[in-house]
């Protein structure tokens, strides 16, 4: 039996007929494979909840109420276009409604303290995909498949208390994946895991971060020792460059982990390069693959070397938009110990990330590529 890890990202759940085909996608699999769901909060509810934080910080109680209906109007229609059978329902509409109500508590607390801390906000924001990966459960047992859903803490992803962008205890995390995942997928179950959301050893909720949802998947993968990583976008894969930009641009079938961090650092949208990082240490293979068009093949990530060369030997061509550059020049540089040292600390107290780094020969400049918005 192989072992497959498939992650949804939030426009691949935007709604329950999407869930209802994500559901059947992961029922098709896992007639032959022992299948993990990750999933992503339902498109936009990620950013309704940080606006709720925000809102809440301000004391604005009565936003809180008015949100608490409108995102459960949202959830409770998207059950009922999921899943059909009335039992199925009823229990994920008890698990959503009981969330919810837990989601106001925690605003109603930053209302009446009037403070918001990536704790707080961790806690949160931790509430979209606590609220879609019950759905998905459900349309997968309404397809007549054997489900449960675990958050990121209770499948056994456990972090440090870096709220916001939790580090992740890789040893403890893949012992405690491993222990509550795999009997599950021996006796047939299909576990939905929240992605981007984890724990700290003591059960405080904490998030990953940007590309957390990609990062939990191959963390799951990495620890379950898969066959495969498939990472479900809207995106046909990873492309020769950007099609909106070039609409002759190809698929590119198979590429290295190598290659596809560089892509992926310097534009490409279809994951984050930090997820690609646990499963290019097992040597587990990532896969990336349209929603739309299940039936592509995407494109298949491997390890360094294992690649063929391209004709041309140039495999693609990306573009970061909206950086600018910084030039520190002057003599008294040519030959002075610690001086890029200087430069990169001063940019690292405002917290500045440096895209590229040049240096003349002559040591008499220093080009740096930041974000514009960093200026």
């Amino acid at each position: 039996m192989k072992k497959i890890v498939m992650k949804f990202g939030g426009s691949s759940v935007a709604n329950g007929e999407k869930i209802r085909h994500v559901a059947s996608l992961l029922a098709k699999s896992s007639k032959d494979n022992g299948v993990v769901g990750v999933v992503s909060a339902l498109e936009g509810i990620t950013n309704q909840l940080i606006q709720a934080a925000e809102m809440a910080n301000k004391g604005k109680r009565e936003f809180i109420r008015q949100f608490k209906q409108e995102i459960l109007e949202r959830h409770t229609t998207t059950i009922k276009s999921a899943i059909k059978n009335k039992q199925i329902q009823e229990a994920a509409e008890q698990v959503i409604k009981s969330r919810i109500d837990e989601l106001e508590q925690v605003l109603t607390g930053i209302v009446f303290v009037r403070e918001l801390t990536q704790k707080s906000r961790d806690t949160v924001i931790a509430y979209g995909e606590k609220l879609s990966a019950p759905i998905v459960s459900g349309a997968l047992k309404d397809l007549g498949v054997d489900s449960t859903h675990l958050t990121g803490g209770e499948a056994g992803i456990l972090t440090d208390n870096n709220f916001g962008e939790a580090g992740v205890l890789m040893q403890v995390t893949k012992f405690q994946l491993k222990k509550n995942l795999q009997p599950l997928l021996e006796k047939g179950t299909v576990p939905v895991v929240t992605g981007f959301i984890a724990a700290t050893q003591n059960g405080e909720t904490t998030t990953l971060g940007r590309g957390g949802s990609d990062y939990t998947a191959t963390i799951v993968g990495a620890a379950l020792e898969a066959d495969e990583v498939w990472i479900w976008t809207d995106v046909d894969g990873l492309m020769t460059t950007d099609p909106k930009i070039v609409p002759e641009a190809k698929l590119i079938p198979e590429m290295s982990f190598q290659e596809a961090t560089e892509l992926t650092i310097f534009g490409a949208k279809a994951m984050h390069p930090r997820a690609l990082e646990p499963a290019r240490k097992e040597g587990i293979p990532v896969r990336i693959r349209s929603v739309f068009k299940p039936e592509n093949q995407g494109t298949l990530i491997v390890q360094d070397g294992k690649t063929k060369a391209t004709k041309n030997g140039v495999k693609a061509v990306t573009i970061v938009k909206n950086v600018a550059v910084i030039t520190v020049s002057g003599a008294g540089m040519v030959g002075a110990p610690g001086t890029a040292a200087k430069v990169f600390e001063v940019l690292g107290k405002e917290n500045i990330n440096i895209l590229m780094i040049s240096q003349s020969v002559s040591e008499a400049n220093i080009s740096l590529v930041i974000q514009r918005s960093m200026l």
